[in-house]
Order: structure tokens, then C-alpha cells, then sequence
């Protein structure tokens, strides 16, 4: 997320208008938009580590063994 604190204080934000804007509550809401926001990103990280590691796993299956490359216990000649 290009901006984390920014983010935070639009969410935080919306949280205290959808709570009705009572006063002396700010760092309640800042601390719920904060762990909203950071759990958020921890699952989208975790997503594209995911479809990063699926990428390679298939893309090692789809390789075929070539040709050349026999087995080492082969004799050769």
C-alpha cells in the first residue's frame, strides 16, 4: 500500500462518522482502522505469495526432462 498512513486516516475516519462523531475516541478508532488496514494486507500478501509459489511449482511440473540428461547410474559407451 503506497500510503499506510493514509489509508489508516480515511478508514479511521469513516469508522468515527458511521459511529455518529463522538468526541475523545480518536485513538480507538485509529487503532481499529490500523488493525483493519494492516490485516488486509497481510492477507493480500499472503495471496500473492501464494500465486507466486503455485507459479513456480507449475512451472517447474511443466518442464520436461530433456533428452540429453540421462539418469547417473546409466553407463555410458
Amino acid at each position: 500500500m503506497p500510503n499506510l498512513e493514509e489509508a489508516i486516516r480515511e478508514r479511521a475516519y469513516l469508522l468515527w462518522v458511521e459511529d455518529g462523531r463522538p468526541e475523545g475516541k480518536a485513538d480507538i478508532y485509529w487503532l481499529t482502522a490500523q488493525r483493519e488496514i494492516l490485516a488486509a494486507s497481510m492477507v493480500n500478501s499472503d495471496r500473492e505469495a501464494m500465486e507466486s509459489l503455485n507459479e513456480m511449482v507449475a512451472t517447474r511440473l511443466s518442464k520436461k526432462r530433456r533428452p540429453d540428461r540421462g539418469y547417473a547410474w546409466r553407463r555410458v559407451g
